[in-house]
Order: structure tokens, then sequence, then C-alpha cells
């Protein structure tokens, strides 16, 4: 008679955890979901996403970076 009440509760306890499973599933999907509204989730390929950069903002970098090269030049010609 215990084993009765074994496999019974046995499989009760399966059933109730498949259940819990499917309902992780979901919250796992809905917060993914969620992420990806937001921004805050990688890649579906699991990679970072790449940040593009404005032509614009390529152009402002390079002549900043252009003018502090060309201090570095001027004072290394006052040294010499």
């Amino acid at each position: 008679m215990t084993s009765v009440d074994l496999a019974g509760t046995l499989k009760a306890l399966q059933g109730e955890r498949a259940q819990k499973q499917t309902e992780l599933n979901k919250l796992d999907r809905a917060i993914a979901v969620i992420r990806e509204l937001a921004g805050t989730e990688a890649s579906p390929n699991g990679r970072p996403q790449k940040h593009t950069m404005s032509a614009a903002a390529r152009r402002k970098i390079a002549k900043a970076q252009k003018l502090r090269w060309a201090k570095v030049r001027a004072k290394q010609k006052t040294k010499s």
C-alpha cells in the first residue's frame, strides 16, 4: 500500500514540476522581450551588438586627434 502512495505522490510532484517549468519558460521569454525593448539585451547570437558612429562624429574625433598631434609635434620642435 505504501508503494502505491509513493507512486501517486511522485507522479503528482512530476506534474507540478512540469507546470512550474512551463511557467518559468514563459517568464524567461517575457523578460527577454522586455530587455530587448529596453535595449539591454545582447544580440540573439550572444555577441554584443556593435555600436556604429556617424560620419560626422568620426570627422570630429579625427579633427580633434589631429590637433592633439599637432600640439605634440610643436612641443617637440621647440625642444630641439
